[in-house]
């Protein structure tokens, strides 16, 4: 049976009772058989809209919306004990977040974000607490979906178009819909798409009208998402990136908040981009540096051509995102905390986590260079060439000198270190994190580099941290994006890298992520 076949008065007795608790006392693969997992829909079958729903995934979907987070943990330890696999489990919270937020969630989106991060995170753990990454999201994702209103407050719904394929321009097309704020064209435009590769590229059109943060990042993530959720749910994950634009459009606006979409038409016909095919020329270190120091000491306009005139002359594109995501980097080295005006709770004046423009940037630079990577055609120029933009226009977009302020570790700080010794180190650098001492832990981890040591210890000192702390949102997707610049970084730049994950990790201790105490019991780690 399903949702839409459920009677009235069985969705009058699950609201009375609790579709939750029962599904949970017979069984969420039953209760889902029974239509009674699938009952809370009253939003979804007074509007007269289908229900989105998700096949052999369903019963696994609803658990993730239905069941009282206070329970959560518990029912995920049973079901791992049963053999569901951590993957299974992040694929049904991803399914359960699109369809209950849409996009259009704060928290929400950066929950969905999370969760690809969270599940690499954990194969970098050890077997018994390979969970915790991944409970962790989950936890955060079924606590906002009922903050949120639950099943009965679901975004999205089945889309009733004509899934013929268009041979229009799609990309075009599709961001036509989302600058006219037409949400219904818009998600058919991208539900015409051949494969989800086509979906992919046509919904960056619309991404590349602008550079905020999270526009950004949540293509990325959600696509990336894909080998987790499966192919056949592409539609269903990127839809978020349609409505997010969509919903961005009634924005206010600044003063450079159109600038992107006037620029790169500008742009492609200033360096005859249209048509042309990316470049393999490699370039040594000095040319990434010097990259580095343009991109961050021009205008943003500037920085954008700068990035265009080097994929015109034919320069890879992964050395131009690596020089990109180090320029981002001396954000996170260069910032001098929160103001006593932008302090909030989990964020005190002079931490450097969370929403903070460095990390900011620098998950926006990884996000920039990775959909280069995905996508074809004329989007592997337009990524880049707003991924340098962007981080030029982050140094002065929210205040501060980043230009003339000096990036950690300073010396002083690197010379009070009295022990050259690997695992002292790695001690000095856990005991400066548990201290919030920044500058310390920066330091210890560039003299750790310096020596030449291996990286994966320290990796690991900062992943415990990732995990068991809130990071006011962000810990886990700073982390990967760290991970993923210093595996792709040459050696001459990427400690950088890590000394700001260092800087961060400092920064973010002392406020424990909700349920981890209660996983940990239950997973039985010490």
């Amino acid at each position: 049976m399903t949702r839409s076949e459920c009677k009235p008065s069985r969705r009058r007795f699950v609201k009375d009772v609790g579709s939750g608790a029962i599904a949970a006392s017979i069984g969420f693969g039953l209760a889902s058989d029974m239509g009674l997992c699938n009952a809370a829909l009253a939003k979804a079958s007074d509007a007269d809209q289908k229900p989105l729903e998700f096949g052999a995934r369903e019963s696994l979907v609803c658990l993730m919306q239905e069941t009282p987070v206070e329970k959560l943990q518990g029912k995920l330890v049973e079901l791992l004990n049963q053999g569901t696999s951590l993957r299974d489990l992040v694929a049904a919270a991803a399914l359960a977040n699109a369809r209950t937020f849409g996009g259009e969630d704060y928290v929400g989106f950066h929950t969905l974000m999370a969760l690809s991060p969270a599940l690499k995170m954990a194969a970098s753990m050890p077997v018994n607490q390979a969970a915790l990454p991944v409970f962790k999201v989950l936890y955060r994702n079924t606590q906002r979906i009922q903050e949120f209103g639950g099943r009965g407050n679901e975004v999205l719904h089945a889309l009733d178009h004509d899934q013929s394929p268009t041979d229009r321009a799609l990309g075009n097309q599709l961001r036509t819909h989302v600058r006219e704020r037409d949400t219904a064209k818009a998600e058919s435009d991208l539900a015409s798409a051949e494969n989800p590769q086509a979906a992919f590229d046509a919904v960056l059109y619309a991404v590349e009208d602008n550079t905020e943060v999270h526009r950004v990042v949540l293509p990325y993530r959600a696509f990336d998402l894909l080998d987790v959720v499966g192919q056949e749910h592409a539609t269903t994950m990127l839809r978020q990136s349609v409505r997010y634009c969509i919903k961005a459009e009634s924005y206010s606006r600044s003063a450079t908040w159109d600038e992107p979409r006037i620029l790169m038409p500008k742009i492609f016909d200033q360096f005859k981009l249209d048509g042309k095919s990316v470049g393999n020329k490699t370039v040594d270190d000095d040319w990434i540096e010097q990259m580095v120091n343009t991109l961050f000491q021009s205008q943003a306009s500037v920085a954008a051509e700068a990035v265009a005139a080097a994929l015109a002359e034919g320069i890879a594109p992964n050395k131009i995102g690596i020089a990109i995501s180090l320029a981002a980097n001396q954000l996170v080295l260069r910032d001098q905390g929160r103001r006593l005006a932008e302090e909030s709770p989990g964020k005190p004046v002079g931490s450097v986590h969370g929403d903070s423009i460095g990390v900011h940037a620098s998950d926006s630079a990884n996000a920039w260079r990775n959909l280069s990577r995905l996508s074809t055609g004329r989007n592997q120029f337009a990524c880049l060439i707003l991924g340098g933009y962007q981080v030029a226009l982050d140094r002065v977009n929210r205040g501060g000198d980043f230009a003339h302020w000096q990036p950690l570790p300073f010396e002083q700080h690197v010379s009070r270190l009295e022990s050259k010794d690997a695992s002292r180190l790695i001690g000095d650098l856990d005991d400066s994190v548990k201290s919030n001492l920044q500058a310390r832990a920066a330091a210890i981890t560039q003299l750790y580099g310096q020596q030449g040591f291996d990286p994966l210890p320290l990796f690991n000192c900062l992943l415990k941290y990732a995990v068991s702390e809130d990071g006011s949102l962000h810990a886990e997707k700073f982390y990967r994006t760290v991970s993923e610049e210093f595996a792709e970084t040459p050696q001459r730049f990427r400690w950088r890298q890590l000394v700001g994950l260092a800087r961060v990790t400092a920064s973010e201790f002392g406020r424990p992520a909700a349920g981890q105490a209660e996983a940990r019991e239950l997973l039985r780690v010490g």
